[in-house]
Formats: C-alpha cells, sequence, structure tokens
C-alpha cells in the first residue's frame, strides 16, 4: 500500500471545503486530486473536530513560542543577578 501522503493542513482545509463551504465531495476530489475513500476518510477523522484540532495546533505553536520566551527571558534574569551580585561585590 504505497499511497500518497498528505499534510494535516491540507487534508483539513479539504474537509472544510465540504463541511463548512458547501462545496461537493466529487467536485474537491476532482480539484484536488484525491480519492473520494480518502475525503470521506478525512471527514469522518476532522469533520467534527476539525476545528478543535485547529485550534489544538495553534494552542501547540503558541505553547512552543511561550517555552523560547521564557528560555529567553530566564537567561536574561540570570545574567542580570550575577550582573547585580557583581557591582554589589565592587561598591564594598
Amino acid at each position: 500500500m504505497s499511497g500518497k501522503r498528505y499534510s494535516e493542513k491540507f487534508t483539513i482545509e479539504a474537509v472544510k471545503q465540504v463541511t463548512e463551504r458547501g462545496y461537493k465531495v466529487t467536485d474537491v476530489c476532482r480539484r484536488l486530486g484525491i480519492t473520494s475513500a480518502s475525503l470521506h476518510k478525512w471527514i469522518k477523522l476532522y469533520g467534527d473536530t476539525g476545528s478543535q484540532h485547529q485550534q489544538i495546533s495553534e494552542q501547540q505553536e503558541e505553547l512552543r513560542k511561550l517555552r523560547a520566551e521564557l528560555r529567553r527571558v530566564s537567561e536574561e534574569r540570570d545574567i542580570l543577578k550575577k550582573a547585580a551580585a557583581f557591582f554589589a561585590k565592587e561598591s564594598k
């Protein structure tokens, strides 16, 4: 079984064309060059929870950015602590 692999974003967009925009499955399949069996499977998988799934992906991206920012801010704080200790020692 050497089927073509599609990205998750592509599959969700294909499902949205049917569920949210009201296009016919056959039209979407023809335009995107996919089989109707694949699209029906994706609709089952993402149809009701597609927007939820997209929201989870956005939340994961935001979490990644926040963790990176936290790491940067923590490093800055540590540098400032060392600088404060250095200058406190120098002033004595």
